[in-house]
């Protein structure tokens, strides 16, 4: 080393570069985000999601009950109350295919299904049968559901057309599928729409968001905020909520538009930089609950902005969280992430109740039925789990992104490109049944006697407009002096059509037509 003094310079500058770097990645360490929890914040059990509780003993199947909108409420919590719990078998009743994606799930309104699939079809299906009413196709790409307010359906699109970096919202009559207005945007959007007394919601990719008048589309008023909004807006007490993609929060009035507080998030890169909030919030009990990509999940106070907590999972958490209070458990907080986990967090503190391990990774929006948990995996699988412990209760190798909605009776299943009508009451035994079975027999046999009446007499009308057509073409060659030329042998003879004479034969009897100056006669039933 002596001999060498280059060497030993070298070997002295890589000892310094080593303890630097140990000392670079001790401070990195320690400036690793972890979980943060503030119960204390702004907590209120009692304002629950002001959602309506369904009894399924006693509705009815061709009720107008509605699923209006992503997340079921304003608040987007994902959440429906029954006062009878659903428990398999969940006999299939209907399913409605297609070939292309069903990233998110559709609205219920009146007694239609609203499905917008990703390349920008939207489609009515009947509630009851799964019967294509009918489509539209309102662009070239979408990934957002579908609201529904009012008798009209208001869809987000990502790219109106081909090629196009610019996006549109439109309003449909539920009804036909006629458009009522559009609204061509500068941007993107797979915000899915809120509509709330008139007004119409939703964010973009070049961070605008937008209150539309529901009625014709007229701007109420629009919102710059610091980056993109994928998810859609929860709205609870006159605030709306949202999450950009560059890791901030914000809370907005929601007659203005105006700021009411702005957040950041410093959980990814080892606190260097935030993540991204993909996710659409969950607004309850004076909270404000959204998941990021860095993995964490996280509460702010609805009035403040203050975090209340942030629990770290193992992986991107893309999911939408569920917030309930099922009876018999505590105010939690629902929501899967990319670790192949469901976790189940305590509302007020974020401590964890329980976790299930998935088939696969979680990333579509976790959903509430009476006291189960609904979840999807990109393993292409649905499964629904206890709210109390997490214990699986029913499974389906159906599925990939977010899992069911629910009418007052009935489970609607999301395919990875199908639709899946479930029935969600239980199975009856004994007499009862067996009426059951008799009726619906029954009505089977009805239904299919008057299609059959149908199809004859339809047939019967296409004969007699066929009839009716040819009387029309002979009296206009009558009129115009035209002639009928035939060949026979080789041989052409043309004549000159006679006028027909149409009787009646009774009020039931047949139309005989005849030709003036001959015997023969055409006989036809109308």
């Amino acid at each position: 080393m002596r001999a060498h003094p280059r060497l030993r310079r070298l070997v002295l500058a890589g000892v310094v570069l080593a303890l630097l770097a140990g000392a670079a990645i001790a401070i990195l360490s320690s400036r690793q985000p972890g979980d943060v929890s503030n119960p204390n914040v702004e907590f209120n059990a009692k304002d629950r999601p002001r959602a309506k509780t369904v009894d399924r003993a006693t509705s009815d199947r061709g009720s107008s009950f509605s699923w209006p909108t992503y997340g079921y409420d304003a608040g987007r919590t994902r959440y429906l109350p029954l006062r009878h719990d659903l428990r398999p078998p969940f006999a299939e009743r209907w399913t409605h295919g297609g070939n292309v994606l069903l990233e998110f799930p559709p609205a219920l309104g009146g007694r239609s299904v609203f499905s917008l699939r990703d390349d920008a079809r939207l489609e009515a299906i009947s509630r009851r049968t799964g019967r294509l009413l009918w489509k539209r196709h309102m662009g070239h790409l979408a990934a957002s559901s579908p609201a529904y307010a009012n008798g009209t359906v208001f869809v987000t699109i990502l790219e109106r057309g081909r090629g196009t970096k610019g996006g549109r919202v439109v309003a449909v009559n539920a009804a036909n599928g006629h458009t009522r207005w559009s609204v061509r945007l500068q941007s993107r959007s797979e915000s899915s729409p809120l509509v709330d007394h008139g007004t119409v919601y939703f964010g973009s990719e070049n961070g605008t968001v937008y209150a539309l008048r529901a009625r014709d589309g007229q701007v109420r008023w629009t919102h710059r905020a610091p980056g993109a909004v994928k998810g859609g807006l929860a709205l609870d007490r006159g605030r709306l909520f949202l999450g950009t993609y560059g890791g901030t929060v914000q809370a907005l009035r929601h007659d203005t538009g105006g700021l009411i507080w702005s957040t950041g998030t410093s959980g990814g890169s080892f606190g260097l930089r935030s993540g991204n909030f993909y996710a659409t919030p969950a607004a309850a009990f004076g909270r404000v609950y959204i998941g990021n990509t860095d993995g964490f999940v996280y509460s702010f106070a609805q009035s403040s902005g203050k975090l209340a907590w942030r629990k770290k999972t193992g992986g991107y958490v893309y999911s939408s969280a569920a917030v309930a209070q099922v009876p018999g458990t505590p105010p939690t907080v629902y929501v899967g992430s990319y670790d192949r986990h469901v976790y189940a967090f305590d509302a007020q503190s974020g401590s964890v109740r329980w976790k299930h391990h998935t088939e696969g990774r979680v990333s579509g929006g976790i959903v509430v039925l009476g006291d189960l948990v609904w979840y999807s995996t990109l393993a292409r699988t649905t499964t629904a789990i206890t709210a109390g412990m997490g214990r699986q209760i029913w499974f389906t190798r159906r599925g990939g992104f977010n899992p069911v909605v629910a009418t007052d009776r009935d489970i609607i299943l999301v395919g990875y490109t199908t639709l899946y009508g479930l029935d969600g009451r239980p199975p009856k035994t004994g007499p009862q049944a067996e009426a059951d079975r008799r009726a619906r027999a029954r009505e089977a046999r009805h239904v299919a006697l008057i299609r059959r009446v149908m199809r004859r007499r339809a047939a019967l009308n296409r004969r007699v407009a066929a009839r009716r057509a040819a009387i029309r073409r002979r009296n206009a060659l009558i009129r115009s002096g035209g002639m009928i030329c035939t060949r026979r042998g080789g041989k052409i003879s043309c004549h000159r059509p006679r006028p027909l004479f149409c009787t009646k034969q009774g009020k039931y009897g047949p139309t005989i037509c005849r030709a003036f100056g001959t015997g023969a006669a055409t006989r036809r039933r109308r």
